[in-house]
């Protein structure tokens, strides 16, 4: 098939590859302009970007595709399905309806669950058993189409990292699969009643509140790791806790029980495993409290 690709970041990438070696023809790669980032704020362009061009695929980066004349120029491609994936623009009608198959869209949740731009992050945070991939028919709504394809995987204490990198190869195998048999594949429409929001994770999320039960907070420390982290004061200087486990102790929370850096939280206690100081590196506890010793007892 003629197929337009759109994404942005890692998340797309499988899903670019995996169209590649099923033989299909990328007549173009869509993804977000290059952003500043970095200690040098030096343009860096998209994962998507460096993948496409490894491939020798053509690469548009258009601020918006509200203008005529880029949705002229999507048309033109004269696509016979787009596949999105992660791509971070509104898609206004024209373009929606500009391929001959429409728009194709991999979202990583269990639609109608999870629609918005953190489905991976709510779902951890709510504490869902399941979560998985949607293969769904892009329409004006905000991930309100029909459903072409869907994949189960077990949350089971994976990080936010650890499943967006799991859903990115379920959804590049179920698109794969969806192509396979597009003209004929029964879409099935969204109980829109079922439907939750996933809003943007907003940074000051990621404060934790030793006063939550510590299973809630171990969840927001798997659901913000590696990004942003979740992350308390200690002395002045924001520490990030990207791996923790909920302990069977009691106490006021935000207090330091013992040795083991246990702190106290409103239900139970949580104990970080893996920590990290502002410019310093990923360290497991016992490495962190040999450079940054906290007493037992302490009040954070």
């Amino acid at each position: 098939m003629r197929i337009v690709f759109m994404g942005t970041p890692d998340f797309a990438v499988p899903t670019l590859g995996a169209l590649v070696e099923a033989g299909h023809d990328l007549v173009a790669a869509y993804t977000q302009p290059p952003r500043r980032a970095g200690r040098g704020k030096k343009l860096q362009p998209s994962a998507v970007q460096i993948a496409a061009e490894e491939q020798g695929i053509e690469v548009r980066s258009p601020a918006s595709l509200k203008d005529v004349g880029a949705q002229a120029d999507f048309a033109a491609l004269d696509a016979d399905v787009a596949v999105v994936a992660a791509y971070g623009l509104i898609l206004p009608r024209a373009v929606l309806d500009a391929p001959k198959h429409g728009c194709l869209n991999v979202h990583a949740s269990l639609l109608p669950k999870w629609r918005g731009a953190a489905p991976i992050q709510r779902s951890i945070l709510a504490g869902d058993s399941a979560t998985g991939v949607t293969i769904m028919q892009m329409e004006a709504g905000l991930d309100t189409g029909p459903m072409l394809r869907v994949v189960r995987t077990d949350v089971d204490g994976k990080t936010a990292g650890e499943l967006t990198a799991e859903l990115a190869e379920l959804g590049a195998a179920a698109m794969v699969e969806t192509l396979a048999d597009l003209p004929s594949h029964d879409a099935r429409p969204q109980n829109d009643a079922a439907a939750t929001h996933a809003p943007k994770i907003d940074k000051a999320e990621a404060a934790i509140d030793w006063a939550k039960p510590a299973g809630q907070i171990e969840r927001q420390v798997r659901a913000f790791a590696p990004f942003p982290g979740a992350w308390f004061a200690l002395d002045g200087d924001r520490v990030k806790v990207l791996a923790a486990q909920v302990v069977a102790r009691e106490g006021k929370p935000g207090t330091v029980l013992d040795d083991a850096f246990t702190i106290a939280c409103g239900y139970a206690a949580l104990r970080p495993t893996r920590l990290q100081r502002a410019g310093k590196p990923t360290m497991n506890a016992e490495d962190f409290l040999r450079g940054k010793p906290v007493a037992s007892g302490t009040q954070l």
